[in-house]
């Protein structure tokens, strides 16, 4: 007896061929799958006990003379020949006479055209197989009937199956071997991309075409990812299923690597690693018996191929490949990312995540980096006094005592009403710096600001009879929705503002009268104000009222500066009152606007527009490229969703911690505002992720490798551990290179620029720290844009090292223009570390640096007696932690100090 697939001779007894592994008694040759009693006993019905009815042979076959060569079927396809016979039809040559293309045509036999559960698989081979486009895959067209015949048209393959040739020649040359592993797992990749899984996967079903090309046919039993749950059922080929699949538990992507490492091994050996005759012993070898080594088959394969094989063919589906394009990486020589883009495709999110190198960091340079790092933060904790505000003004009294100071300087004015609810925080002035820099242009104009006077940083407390609600998003805050020294709008009568600086002086004072009647106006002593001020009555003498108070007043008072210390910036004071209790008082000077005048904001009005601008122009051109990417099946949803989840969760958390949350049916509003933002931001992240990365994917994927293994989960993964110490140690060079940036131009240029204004987030408390330390995703921004710009102008100049040199330039000129000469020499030697770590480690890289620098933005110190010495080292140590975290995945499991030797 010969088997009907591969021609083998085979004793009369055995119910599976020894050579291909293909069923040969009429009942296991059905497919499992589909071999219910009732299915069976149908089967057997329909056919004679003497006639198989294999998977490749089957007993009523169509009549020659109704497809003879030559004929003309459906009015279309002209008949050249029969290729060849299988329980699930026969398949012709035909010529496709509309579209002038040769194609197969494979009929279901009459014995099986009337079963639906068989009219079913065989329409279930069609829905599956055209949802893969690849090609490494034999493409299916269409379905038709004619005469009560179902048939399908698909690819013509001028070739031979694997199986014929591996039989007719043995191994395959090793070179060739790899070639074509390759394809088989391109092929297969992009099946599970489309969430199919084949279930059927062997030599006899892999067609060689005459440029030697692999292409995977039959999607007979193919199934969807999520399809196959086992059940008890069994689907397959005996010889090429895993032990799981064996044993009725289902299907899945690994079951698929394993029947690709039995064909692997056959390729690069020429023998099957296991022989058995009944489904019985097909189990027990799938299940206990070790393969011989491929090694010991063929001597002088590549260790990396037998590697490979042996992790395909493990037992436990957990201990194989995660994903066939991780085996496609795995496998020696060429790079599978450069072959797909070579090919015009796209590689799967799968693909890159299993690109690249698993292997872990040299201890040595692991142990550098970290160290790095580590002395990098604290010389920037010791630069950033020095560099920034914080250190140039007196902020000696901490926040708890200026509460308590504007607390006793409205009892003293008085107000002795407890309040209901209270608020404070730092700001910096806006309208001093920028009358500094219009009207002095001395190299000490800055000096002024060191004993607190004017206050380039000062302290706001508010205080009201109900409670404080803001009204509106504070921008900066990301998506803390916090009461502000402006919001909510002090209209309600009994609300207090004061301004401190940061001794304690007062600075500013507001209060909302009552609307009711008020108290008789007795004489008012105003000198108390001018105390609480740190003033001295006799260096100022009386004036003419200047301003209107914010409100209504029945008495107003002013003074100005009888001998001013700086002729230049003399100081004044306006004051008024309502029925002897103070309603306003501002210490001002040539810089201060009237209260009813909008204050200037450190930020200009540029600042403040461009991100909004440049916010709505991503929001708009990227949903244009989402939507075409979206159309095309390009996009990684799965990565885009988890992106976003991630936003949207980091957003509510800040939420939290910078809200100022109220007992009140109003905190159900701050709610619906909170998750609103945070749903804004996590579908503009959604959007601009699904526009760009699959533009990066295909054109750049080895920049996203490391990225897309994080956001699939593989949070240990070595490659993720050395690319976040890349970005690490990028964000620490790049914050200690703007700190020396501040001091060298204080010392070299003539007008120097006023100390730069950092984040208050370790000024204000925890919940700011812990807010800002939980909130990556204006990282993520920020790298997101910065590789959109930069695969803009890949794309545009068509040269890395062009649109790397112009990328430089425009992050270098601007600073050159606005800043000088040593402004745009700090800004081109950071710009291009940015790049340089951009093109080495990819986008996590920047999103690492980015976070860092952030967290390095705020203000910090060494001087442990500051009273914000607290939350400046917790800082530090959450950016220690997380380097070190880097630090341990990167080594891979590797000892730390392997491979390094301490010398007596």
């Amino acid at each position: 007896m010969k088997c009907v697939t591969c021609s083998a001779e085979l004793r009369e007894d055995v119910r599976f061929c020894s050579s291909c592994g293909s069923p040969v008694s009429s009942v296991s040759r059905l497919p499992t799958g589909l071999a219910t009693p009732s299915a069976v006993v149908a089967a057997q019905r329909r056919t004679s006990s003497s006639d198989p009815i294999g998977r490749l042979a089957s007993s009523e076959s169509l009549d020659p003379r109704a497809l003879a060569p030559g004929s003309v079927i459906a009015e279309r396809y002209r008949i050249i020949g029969l290729i060849g016979r299988g329980g699930m039809g026969e398949v012709y040559r035909a010529d496709d006479l509309k579209l002038g293309q040769t194609v197969a045509l494979k009929f279901l036999p009459e014995s099986l055209a009337s079963d639906p559960a068989w009219v079913e698989r065989f329409y279930a081979e069609v829905r599956h197989a055209r949802q893969v486009s690849h090609p490494n895959v034999c493409r299916v067209y269409d379905v038709g009937e004619i005469g009560g015949r179902h048939f399908l048209s698909m690819e013509y393959v001028d070739g031979e199956d694997l199986a014929s040739l591996l039989r007719r020649i043995g191994r395959l040359p090793p070179d060739k071997a790899v070639e074509i592993a390759r394809e088989l797992c391109a092929g297969l990749s992009a099946a599970h991309d489309k969430g199919v899984l084949h279930r059927d996967l062997k030599p006899s079903n892999v067609m060689i075409d005459g440029r030697g090309r692999a292409k995977i046919t039959d999607f007979g039993l193919a199934a969807g990812v999520e399809d196959d749950k086992g059940g008890g059922e069994v689907s397959g080929t005996p010889a090429y299923m895993a032990p799981e699949q064996l044993s009725g538990k289902g299907a899945s992507i690994q079951s698929d690597i394993y029947a690709l490492g039995l064909v692997l091994y056959e390729i690069f050996t020429g023998r099957k690693p296991f022989e058995a005759a009944t489904l019985a012993d097909w189990r027990r070898k799938h299940s206990e018996d070790q393969p011989t080594a491929p090694s010991t088959v063929t001597p002088g394969l590549d260790p990396v191929v037998e590697r490979v094989i042996l992790r395909c063919l493990e037992k436990d589906p957990k201990a194989r490949p995660r994903s066939v394009a991780a085996v496609a990486a795995a496998l020696p020589g060429g790079d599978p990312l450069a072959a797909a883009i070579a090919a015009g495709e796209t590689p799967s999110p799968e693909m890159v995540a299993a690109a690249g190198s698993d292997e872990g960091m040299k201890p040595a340079m692991a142990w550098a980096c970290l160290l790095s790092i580590l002395a990098g933060l604290a010389l920037a904790a010791w630069l950033s006094p020095r560099a920034y505000r914080h250190g140039h003004v007196p902020l000696e009294k901490p926040p708890d005592a200026l509460v308590e100071k504007s607390k006793e300087i409205a009892r003293r004015l008085g107000y002795k009403d407890k309040p209901a609810d209270t608020a404070w925080g730092f700001s910096g002035n806006g309208e001093y710096r920028r009358w500094v820099e219009e009207h002095d242009k001395s190299k000490t104009r800055w000096k002024d600001m060191e004993d607190g006077r004017p206050a380039s940083i000062y302290f706001w407390y508010r205080q009201s009879p109900g409670r404080l609600v803001p009204e509106r998003f504070r921008g900066e805050d990301s998506n803390g929705v916090a009461v502000t020294e402006s919001d909510p709008p002090p209209t309600t009568s009994g609300m207090i503002g004061v301004e401190l600086d940061p001794l304690g002086r007062l600075i500013r004072f507001e209060a909302v009268p009552s609307s009711g009647p008020q108290a008789s106006s007795t004489t008012l002593d105003w000198s108390i104000l001018l105390a609480e001020a740190g003033l001295d009555d006799a260096a100022f003498s009386p004036a003419e009222p200047q301003w209107l108070p914010p409100s209504y007043a029945d008495a107003r008072a002013a003074w100005v500066e009888s001998k001013p210390e700086r002729p230049d910036r003399p100081l004044h004071v306006e004051a008024a009152a309502v029925g002897g209790r103070p309603v306003f008082f501002e210490l001002a000077g040539p810089w201060s606007r009237p209260p009813r005048m909008a204050r200037l904001a450190e930020l200009t009005q540029l600042g403040r527009d461009f991100p909004l601008l440049l916010l709505g122009i991503l929001v708009v051109g990227g949903a244009l490229i989402a939507r075409r990417n979206l159309r095309l099946g390009r996009s990684d949803r799965r990565g885009a969703t988890r992106l976003a989840a991630f936003v949207f969760a980091c957003s509510m958390l800040t939420w939290a911690f910078l809200t100022s949350h109220v007992a009140s049916d109003s905190e159900l509003a701050l709610l619906l505002l909170g998750a609103s933002i945070a749903l804004f931001l996590a579908g503009v992240c959604w959007l601009l992720y699904v526009a760009l990365e699959p533009l990066i994917r295909r054109r750049w994927p080895d920049s996203l490798i490391a990225w897309t293994r994080l956001l699939s989960g593989r949070l240990s993964d070595p490659l993720v551990g050395r690319v976040l110490l890349a970005g690490a140690l990028l964000g620490v060079f790049e914050s200690i290179s703007v700190e020396a940036l501040q001091l060298a131009r204080r010392a070299f240029e003539a007008t120097p620029p006023i100390p730069p204004l950092p984040w208050d987030t370790t000024l204000v408390g925890p919940r700011a720290v812990a807010a800002h330390l939980f909130n990556p995703a204006v990282a993520m921004f920020f790298a997101l844009a910065a590789a959109m710009l930069f695969f803009l102008l890949r794309a545009v100049l068509r040269k890395e090292w062009l649109a790397a040199a112009v990328f430089v330039l425009l992050f270098a000129v601007p600073s050159f223009l606005d800043g000088g000469l040593i402004s745009g020499a700090f800004s081109l030697v950071i710009a291009a570390a940015e790049i340089f770590v951009f093109l080495r480690f990819g986008l996590l890289a920047w999103v690492f640096a980015n976070y860092f620098g952030h967290c390095l933005s705020f203000p910090l110190t060494t001087d442990s007696s500051a009273w914000y010495a607290g939350t400046s080292l917790f800082v530090l140590l959450v950016l220690a932690v997380i380097a070190v975290y880097g630090f341990r995945i990167a080594l891979a499991g590797r000892p730390m100090f392997s491979g390094m030797r301490l010398e007596d």
